[in-house]
């Protein structure tokens, strides 16, 4: 099992799964991974998103064959956001999409998980983005300026 990253990597030992490797990382992490990795000629199964925030199969292309497997689907709620508010987590490009949208802004931060998740907000006057270091929820709260949790 491949795993974008270590707390899927983690989830999956728990669920059972006997070898399990992590990229550790964004799913560039994750094609190098595969590449590397990946048994020759076989092809990978990737269950995911029925509209993935990144396209593996077309990264991985010509290094392994990678077979999507739409097991979910993000459905924007129509919720509205909160009239004031100080900061705001942005897990995913489509979040981000949202969240440019309630533009224009007064100083609010946003901590972004990835590049690629903040780049729907490079317009947004007022909005303090700040990126994490690494795409995880540890380095995500390092962004918005606290400390990661202990637990």
């Amino acid at each position: 099992m491949f795993a974008v990253g270590d707390a899927t990597a983690s989830a999956a030992r728990a669920a059972g799964f006997a070898t399990v490797r992590s990229a550790g990382g964004a799913l560039e992490d994750l094609t190098r991974l595969l590449a590397a990795e990946a048994p020759a000629g076989s092809a990978v199964l990737a269950p995911g998103a029925q509209e993935p925030a990144g396209d593996l199969p077309a990264m991985a292309a010509g290094r392994v064959e990678v077979r999507p497997l739409p097991l979910y689907q993000a459905v924007d709620t129509g919720t509205a956001a909160p009239a004031d508010f100080d900061a705001v987590l942005v897990h995913s490009p489509r979040a981000g999409r949202a969240l440019a949208t309630l533009g224009p802004f007064a100083g609010q931060v946003a901590a972004v998980i990835s590049a690629a998740a903040a780049a729907p907000l490079a317009g947004a006057s007022g909005l303090d983005i700040r990126v994490a270091a690494r795409p995880d929820e540890a380095a995500l709260f390092e962004a918005l300026g606290k400390a990661s949790p202990r637990v």
